[in-house]
């Protein structure tokens, strides 16, 4: 990736998190945090990759912010100066859930080689 496609998206990243935290307040969305951004080379389309804290809401939020990437993407506009501000695309980052999954492998191994002295 491009230093310049780097820096837009770390801008980008910066600025969706500013607005869920000053402008989007629903307690429908609960915690969230924006983990990753990535932008294709033409501007054109970012890719935001969120975690969400509750597993058992991560299909409602998920709605939610497909629902909300208009209003999301207006108050992006008014924020960055780019010729054409991104369509927004959302995605689930479950990265969290890989490393808690490896954990809970990593603990059971290292309890069955205490059980067998190892």
């Amino acid at each position: 990736m491009s230093h310049r496609l780097e820096k837009v998206a770390h801008l980008i990243k910066e600025e969706i998190s500013l607005i869920f935290l000053q402008k989007i307040q629903d307690p429908q969305i609960g915690l969230l945090t924006i983990t990753n951004v990535k932008v294709t080379p033409d501007l054109k389309i970012a890719r935001i990759y969120v975690s969400i804290y509750e597993k058992e809401k991560r299909e409602t939020v998920m709605k939610k912010l497909d629902d909300l990437k208009g209003l999301i993407r207006s108050k992006l506009a008014g924020r960055i100066s780019l010729k054409f501000v991104p369509e927004l695309n959302f995605y689930l980052d479950d990265t969290l859930d890989y490393v808690e999954k490896m954990e809970g492998i990593f603990k059971k191994i290292r309890e069955d080689g205490i059980e067998k002295g190892e």
